[in-house]
């Protein structure tokens, strides 16, 4: 494959900046892996990219796109490869970029193999959230290790998008008690039935004294939060003794006035991160955690991915358009006709 079709940023602006085009296939390195791509999975990084503020780190693609699914046709299996993959092998990989393509090229680290029973599109949809649910909420965050117990609590914010689903099923699914906020009647239904033990509909209720209520006044033990801003000092409040507030995006600010006191008399801790920019040896230990602790669920189908609708690559831009109105519940993929 010489050549293969790619959504290119033709320019920074809106979803119409995203076009079909033609580009050279791109070449695996050591140590990686030539996928022909199945799925494509859309993410809010890749609408920051379109929109100019959040630039690939240092040697990754210029297309946008985090995750795939396909088939692997070419590249170098040695070294690190701890599922054992081979040519031909069904696979689902994290990428730093190069996603929106027919062909992608990912470390083979971090490929995992398709779990049995999805389909190439449900694979596509588990990477970017998957890796950043299990990395922030139980690595950073450290749900169900700390002063709470094995049954420690958690409050997603925003749970009917793609982490929020994916956060309130882990959670649930390993045993711990799962709140979530949501903008409407009908996600905080879908939070509901995924597990969520209550939805919070932000527009009309106060989420720090509904979780206080549910909980016995004690709060919850762990928030992940996509918003930041003015919700940091209302999450900390929120949180019960020796709670962890992990940020992992600032939708709504990126500032925030907290109160040190309150840190201090409390133990709580105030953590963050980003995944795209960690080295391939962080992305691969994930890997292996995920592929260990999280696979077996979603092959007994008590984990699955939510997928709201599958369009075809070349409506990136309609994909787009649909991730910024927030009108979808779950995950939205392209899919390759190849």
């Amino acid at each position: 494959m010489s050549s293969m079709h790619a959504v290119e940023i033709i320019r920074h602006g809106a979803p119409e900046v995203l076009q079909l085009a033609q580009r050279p296939a791109p070449k695996p390195g050591p140590r990686e892996v030539l996928i022909k791509v199945a799925a494509s999975g859309v993410n809010r990084p890749d609408v920051l990219q379109r929109q100019g503020k959040y630039a690939p780190p240092p040697g990754a693609s210029d297309l946008p796109g985090l995750e795939v699914a396909g088939t692997l046709v070419e590249g170098d299996f040695g070294g690190d490869n701890p599922f054992g993959l081979q040519l031909g092998d069904a696979v689902c990989a994290l990428l730093a970029g190069g996603g929106y393509a027919e062909y992608a090229v990912a470390p083979l680290a971090q490929c995992l193999p398709v779990p049995a029973g999805l389909s190439p599109v449900e694979a596509a949809a588990l990477p970017e959230n998957f890796f950043t649910v299990w990395s922030n909420v139980f690595v950073r965050g450290r749900l169900g290790q700390g002063e709470g117990g094995a049954q420690e609590s958690l409050l997603v914010q925003g749970g009917s998008d793609g982490i929020g689903v994916t956060a309130i099923q882990l959670a649930h699914a390993l045993g711990h008690r799962v709140f979530a906020t949501a903008g409407n009647a009908e996600k905080c239904a879908a939070c509901e039935r995924l597990g969520a033990e209550r939805a919070i509909n932000y527009r009309t209720e106060d989420f720090v004294a509904v979780v206080k209520q549910a909980a016995g006044d004690r709060g919850v033990d762990v928030i992940l939060d996509n918003v930041a801003g003015d919700y940091v000092p209302r999450e900390l409040d929120a949180l019960a003794e020796g709670g962890r507030l992990v940020l992992i995006a600032t939708m709504g600010g990126s500032r925030a006035t907290i109160g040190a006191g309150q840190l201090m008399r409390c133990r709580l801790t105030l953590t963050g991160s980003t995944l795209r920019n960690r080295p391939v040896a962080f992305k691969a230990e994930l890997a292996r955690q995920l592929h260990r602790e999280v696979w077996p669920l979603l092959e007994s189908g008590q984990v699955r991915p939510v997928i709201h609708t599958v369009l075809p690559a070349r409506e990136a831009a309609r994909a787009h358009a649909l991730m910024e109105s927030s009108a979808h519940i779950g995950k939205i993929m392209l899919a390759w006709d190849n």
